[in-house]
């Protein structure tokens, strides 16, 4: 939802940039942040933005499918997301969906393999009514085995159908093939096996909830018009008394790949497809790694990339090329991967894909391509927050990866500082073979991509 009155493009583009080169220069979102720490652990973060009788209210909960450690209950943070609405002794699910509708809210909640965010947008002057809903269910939360079995085929149906998807089968199976002991081997919805078997995994249920559904695994994030001291004091009304726990998850860690892995998905009905999926750090908003690989995958497999240009719009070998690598709590992948006209151009593909890697582990970019595109990157960021729901949803992921929203401004930051000797050193250190998975997708028996 956007603010009620909106302004011409580059009139908006302007006061950003005024307000980029204000007391906030060094800081890519305009606004503060003020965060508060419960003594249970419970973080609370407030954004007051002018947004007149609106309020987004969201909760990140910093467990997802890579907290799945044990052999046979993977999918159970993804579960949770279902199992919270199923409502409360105090507040049914009938009576939960009412009241929301009743104050003009909306709520959803949404799982990855770092986190499960729960969120809702409403009315402002409802704050202590969204309080005190959340509040009861990450508390009170209560279901009989019957209502766990229902919803456990709810999302077996759902696997099921996602399933169905060529482009799912061939990420569950390259991510199984990528990853020998880290979690994130699985994907966010876990193993079909796990899944068949979740009906019987109640006891279990339970407990993962004693785990993780404590103050301090949680952050609240409410985003618009509010005051810090409001939301301060009803999150210390209806969340001070949670009672924090002592679990922390036994993450494995990944040993190094020594070779060039395989996964091919025989498929002739759709177009054929190569993904080259090369191992990729954790986020930090330390290190220049991330953003500069950032730079240099608009640079090299964007839309407005040589690349592109060739095998998409000149010689028509290619419907599709992109590339990139997605924040994480531990390393994870950087994908590239091009659909293709004809099955027999793939490997050609794979080489030019390569090829363009090996340019830039040599050589780099121009300058002009690295300026343009850091500033680029730069203020579509800003340009995108622009309501309380985008904001609470962008403090969310950063949060969700270090666990302080400060994060997106020190990230951000970190990309006016990428040189081309940064582009050369992330291209050279992670682009290997050694750390490199192959996807592909043809009618054939086997890949044939080296």
């Amino acid at each position: 939802m956007r603010p009620k009155f909106q302004l011409p493009y580059v009139a908006a583009l302007l006061i950003m940039v005024l307000l980029l080169g204000s007391a906030q220069a060094d800081k890519i979102l305009p606004y503060q942040i003020h965060q508060k720490k419960l003594s249970n652990g419970l973080n609370v973060v407030t954004v007051p933005y002018d947004s007149p009788g609106l309020a987004a209210f969201y909760i990140v909960v910093r467990v997802g499918a890579r907290d799945e450690v044990e052999k046979g209950v993977t999918g159970f943070a993804h579960f949770f997301e279902h199992m919270m609405f199923r409502g409360t002794e105090k507040y049914s699910k009938e009576e939960y969906s009412a009241i929301l509708k009743s104050v003009g809210a909306a709520a959803n909640a949404n799982t990855t393999q770092d986190r499960t965010l729960y969120h809702m947008t409403g009315n402002a002057e409802k704050l202590e009514l969204m309080f005190e809903l959340e509040a009861d269910r990450f508390q009170n939360l209560k279901y009989p085995e019957i209502d766990f079995k229902t919803e456990a085929g709810a999302v077996k149906g759902e696997y099921t159908k996602n399933y169905a998807s060529p482009y799912m089968q061939l990420y569950e199976g390259m991510k199984n093939t990528a990853f020998d002991k880290h979690t994130y081997k699985h994907t966010t919805m876990g193993f079909f096996d796990d899944i068949v078997d979740m009906p019987n995994q109640y006891d279990y249920s339970l407990t993962f909830f004693e785990r993780f559904y404590r103050p301090e695994y949680c952050t609240i994030v409410v985003v618009g018009d509010v005051t810090v001291d409001q939301v301060n004091g009803l999150a210390k009304k209806y969340f001070g008394d949670w009672k924090p726990g002592s679990h922390v998850s036994d993450i494995p860690v990944e040993p190094k790949q020594q070779e060039t892995r395989y996964y091919h998905l025989q498929n002739g009905g759709i177009p054929p497809l190569v993904q080259l999926n090369y191992k990729s750090p954790a986020f930090s908003d330390k290190e220049i790694d991330m953003p500069a690989l950032d730079v240099m995958s608009t640079i090299l497999f964007s839309q407005t990339s040589d690349l592109f240009k060739k095998l998409v719009l000149e010689e028509r070998k290619a419907r599709f090329i992109g590339g990139g690598a997605g924040d994480s709590r531990d390393p994870n992948l950087f994908t590239i991967q091009a659909s293709l006209i004809d099955k027999a151009d793939m490997q050609y593909v794979k080489d030019e894909i390569v090829k363009a890697i090996e340019k830039a582990q040599a050589s780099g970019v121009t300058a002009e391509e690295l300026k343009r595109t850091k500033s680029n990157l730069k203020y579509s960021f800003a340009m995108g927050i622009d309501s309380p729901g985008s904001i609470a949803q962008t403090l969310s992921h950063y949060i969700q990866l270090t666990g302080d929203p400060e994060s997106l401004n020190r990230t951000y930051a970190n990309y006016d500082k990428v040189t081309n000797e940064d582009i050369m050193m992330v291209a050279k250190k992670y682009f290997v073979p050694t750390g490199l998975t192959i996807a592909t997708i043809s009618p054939d028996a086997e890949g044939g991509v080296k």
